[in-house]
């Protein structure tokens, strides 16, 4: 039988009737002919509260029994989920992470897959079963202890169990209907797309797109796992939703497929750094083993007197999250006290945020940066740090005119039409 992966996060499982609502969809591509594995989330609210209570119990607690405690909102969801499929007469089963079992490595909060066997899955659906419900966000260790994968890692579960099944496609149903070019909240042009391909993605998600999780779509593009993002509160068919698909199916991509920011970025800059080969390893080396996220990166060249004698200096500006500036600060303190690193000055600016415009079709069109800065230029939106890669363009502005920054783009680059 044709196999079908399809997720539910913690909205579309929020409560009792959510649930009976989710599965009825899952009925629904079982009548068309499926096999299905259901990943679920645990439901909404219910993975903070359980955070809550371990670290209300032990402030230094035992990753190993956090695990165990976090894990468990996903059980119940998929025993409830597995319930309802059963009253509606859909044969189904619930499967913990540890009873498929779905083997990860020991990182505790963190963890990565290592393998899921078909086995124990296949044998029920040739007994007959039609849907596995499996709890999302869950593993075991080599160690036999329960592991979790960390915030959205349900999506990444189903990406996974898509991609060891070899799944026709992978549904992910969530709160929003699509992937659109950017956050209707802000631009109310913004558009839904029919289909964008992994490379866009990956980059709109790490960008602070919130609608798929960085790993899920990595893990995607690797294996070639088809995603679909749709609601989970509305009708849908076979055409509903955005289909994340390889960039062969795209016919013909515009230049740029969408607008992302961030709100919660920080400009850090040592100022007056010695220029000379391996500061940026000193520097970068103490904030990597941090564990800060450093996203953009400049250097600013100039000849003054240093030390006491005219040599070259430089000024190094990076951001990074504003949750992570205090964790930043401490790794450069410490590494100049301790004599790796010499620098005048720390300047931190926690009021900026991030706006980036992707498209596959950067690599083939020129003139994209000289749109991008001429309608920033229009609304006196100022530029504190530009970074590019292939398909991207990412700007740092002052945080008050983030919103601004972003109409602007969509308009500059009409993303409100169609291809």
């Amino acid at each position: 039988m044709p196999l079908l992966v399809m997720k539910f996060g913690g909205t579309s499982v929020a409560d009792l009737a959510r649930i009976q609502n989710a599965a009825q969809k899952v009925k629904r591509e079982v009548e068309r002919g499926y096999d299905v594995i259901v990943i679920v989330s645990a439901m909404s609210g219910k993975t903070n509260e359980l955070v809550g209570w371990v670290e209300q119990t032990s402030p230094l607690f035992d990753a190993r029994e956090y695990d165990a405690v976090v894990s468990s909102g996903e059980n119940v969801t998929a025993g409830l989920m597995a319930l309802t499929l059963q009253e509606m007469d859909v044969p189904a089963r619930s499967w913990q992470g540890w009873q498929v079992p779905i083997k990860t490595t020991s990182q505790h909060s963190a963890a990565r897959f290592i393998e899921i066997p078909r086995e124990h899955l296949d044998a029920k659906f040739a007994e007959g079963f039609k849907v596995a419900v499996v709890a999302g966000f869950q593993g075991v260790s080599p160690e036999g202890r329960i592991t979790t994968l960390g915030r959205g890692g349900s999506d990444t579960t189903a990406v996974a169990f898509a991609a060891a099944f070899g799944a026709d496609r992978c549904d992910i149903y969530t709160d929003v209907d699509g992937v659109y070019t950017t956050d209707p909240r802000i631009a109310a042009k913004a558009r839904k797309l029919e289909k964008i391909a992994y490379e866009e993605m990956l980059e709109l998600a790490s960008l602070g797109a919130k609608v798929l999780q960085t790993r899920s779509v990595e893990l995607a593009m690797r294996y070639k796992v088809r995603l679909r993002v749709l609601s989970s509160f509305e009708d849908t068919d076979e055409t509903s939703g955005t289909l994340v698909c390889d960039e062969e199916e795209i016919m013909e991509s515009k230049v740029v497929s969408g607008v992302a920011y961030s709100r919660d970025e920080a400009k850090m800059t040592l100022v007056t750094v010695e220029d000379r080969p391996g500061v940026a390893a000193a520097i970068f080396g103490p904030l990597a083993e941090a564990g800060v996220n450093v996203d953009m990166i400049v250097q600013n060249i100039s000849e003054k007197d240093y030390g006491g004698h005219i040599g070259s200096v430089t000024d190094m500006t990076f951001s990074c999250p504003t949750n992570q500036v205090a964790r930043a600060t401490k790794a450069l303190e410490d590494a100049k006290a301790a004599g790796t690193i010499k620098y005048d000055d720390l300047v931190v600016d926690t009021d900026v945020a991030k706006v980036s415009v992707v498209g596959i079709g950067m690599r083939s069109h020129a003139g994209v940066a000289a749109t991008m800065f001429d309608a920033l230029a229009a609304e006196n939106v100022n530029i504190k740090v530009i970074a590019t890669s292939e398909i991207k363009i990412s700007v740092l502005i002052d945080r008050k005119y983030m919103e601004l920054a972003v109409q602007a783009l969509h308009d500059a680059f009409a993303l409100e039409t169609a291809n």
